[in-house]
């Protein structure tokens, strides 16, 4: 039987990676703390971080700094892999 055009909504997409995003952290700093220093773990949980921020707001009574940053390794996106998988074999 041959699949459609995916029927989900964003959410269900936007979970799925999220979710896939806290896995792949998680396995990141496993493997950091865990890992022996080397080649392996180097390979592993090097990552890019794009921000944006940070953003001063000084409301004279209030102030706020808003940024925001994102940890991408190669452990992040097979989180990901893994968490898409897994939601394309139960839906």
């Amino acid at each position: 039987m041959a699949r459609g055009p995916s029927k989900h909504r964003p959410v269900f997409h936007l979970l799925v990676l999220t979710s896939g995003f806290v896995a792949g952290g998680v396995l990141q700093q496993v493997s950091r703390r865990f890992l022996p220093a080397g080649a392996v773990k180097e390979f592993l949980t090097t990552g890019v971080t794009p921000s944006i921020g940070p953003l001063p707001i000084d409301l004279i009574i209030l102030k706020l700094t808003i940024g925001f940053a994102l940890d991408v390794s190669l452990l992040s996106l097979l989180g990901v892999l893994i968490a898409y998988l897994i939601a394309r074999s139960l839906f």
